[in-house]
Parts: C-alpha cells; structure tokens; sequence
C-alpha cells in the first residue's frame, strides 16, 4: 500500500483541540496562577510519534513528580499527549487560541506559569511562547527551565519585560549555569535547603521567580524518588554524573 500525505487541512481536522489549553492544579490553584503543561520528560502519542519534551533532562528524570502519582492516569495522560500534537501540528493554531485565553480578565495582572511538566522542547516552540508573552503584555509569565543553552540563544539577548525564568538544576546543561544565573535546586527536605544556603520555595511557587535567591525546592514526599537521591540535592547528583561520565 502506498502511503498517502495528508495536507496541512487534513491534519488540522484530525487534530483533538482542548477547548481550554490553561488550567491550574490542585498546588497552584491555591495562588490563582493558570498553567500550560506537556507531558513530562517524553511520550508516544497516538499516531506513533515518539517526542522528547524534556531534551535536556538529567538526573531530574529519575525522581520527577510529573511522571508519578495523578500525571499517570489516563485521562491526565491523554489531555498531555493532546496538548502536545496541537502544538506539533498546528502550532499557529494553538498560538491563536492561546492568544485568546489569554486576553480573559482573569489574567490580566495574573501569572501563567509554562509547564508544571515538559519543557521548551524546541526553538520554535520557544519562539512562539515569546510571541505570545509579547503579545500580551499585561499578563505575567514565568518558568522553570533546563533548556540553558536555548535560553542564552533566544531569550537573553532581548527578553519580555513580563517573563521571568530560573534555571533548575539536575540537567544536562547544568555545566552551562553561570553565577549570576537565577537558579532552583531541588533537596531531600528543608533542613537541606537552609543548611546549603538556599532559600526555600515551599511556601509560593512564585519564590522561585520572585523570591531571594538561590532558591530551594523541597522533594516530594515519594518514597522511591527519595531513595534515588540518597540524600543529595539535583545539582550535587547531576555533577556525580557528569564527573562519572568525564572518567570513562
């Protein structure tokens, strides 16, 4: 059987458009910030595709909370893998509807935090994000992020005035994190956030962005990921990594 390509207006009718692309979780309800989200680290959607939405991913992939607990369940899963073909495949499309959303009054002087799981997976995703932030500048935005190397491309030369990142560590590119870099670190309890100097964001989500700094973050209380860290914080584990890696 020959394979028949499908047109951009064939794709777009077979596309499952969410009819709300922000929601708020039960953390960030509590502080009325709206979120956008992707499924975490990498997934297979429907049509076979398998995409990395977290490239840049480390240690931080052996103890994520995105891949443990509610992210599992179906439904969650399935309006995850939705999210994440509309953009792939109709990314003007979702930048419209995005761009609507957006311009609801619940918003305006409100926070969206981009992604309570995946991340800026590409440079036109990027890119189309800070179209948006642009776009609507009465709306605060912010993210955690590993994507260092993207960011210094396309972020900090001119970045939107209403768009505030951190840098987390436990990736791949944590090499690439300057001093002067707003940065979060994720510890085995609080203790070990204050004893490393840090400042904890236990209290608002929006510290990590708005807070003092360097900011900490309290691991979740999931029994194996706890193990898994045996103790250290995301950056203490990804340098025993990348130092393992460097002696091969």
């Amino acid at each position: 059987m020959t394979a028949v390509a499908l047109d951009a207006p064939q794709v777009r009718r077979r596309l499952r458009r969410p009819q709300r692309l922000l929601t708020q979780n039960s953390e960030l309800r509590e502080e009325h910030i709206w979120n956008w989200t992707l499924p975490a680290l990498a997934t297979r959607l429907r049509d076979g595709r398998v995409v990395k939405t977290c490239p840049a991913a480390g240690v931080c992939a052996q103890a994520c909370y995105a891949r443990n607990g509610t992210y599992n369940f179906p439904g969650v899963i399935d309006r995850h893998q939705a999210n994440l073909a509309y953009v792939l495949d109709d990314l003007p499309g979702w930048q419209r509807q995005m761009a609507a959303e957006l311009a609801h009054p619940r918003h305006r002087g409100g926070w969206i935090r981009i992604h309570d799981a995946g991340d800026f997976f590409s440079d036109h995703y990027l890119s189309a994000w800070l179209r948006l932030i642009a776009f609507r500048p009465a709306v605060n935005f912010y993210a955690y992020t590993k994507e260092v190397s993207r960011f210094r491309r396309l972020v900090e030369p001119a970045p939107p005035r209403n768009f505030r990142w951190v840098f987390s560590y436990g990736g791949m590119e944590d090499h690439l994190i300057r001093p002067g870099d707003r940065v979060a670190d994720v510890f085995p309890d609080e203790a070990a956030i204050l004893s490393a100097g840090y400042h904890s964001q236990d209290a608002s989500d929006l510290l990590a962005v708005l807070g003092p700094a360097p900011v900490g973050i309290p691991a979740n209380n999931i029994p194996q990921f706890k193990r898994r860290m045996g103790g250290r914080s995301f950056r203490q584990w990804q340098a025993e990594r990348d130092a393992r890696r460097r002696g091969r």
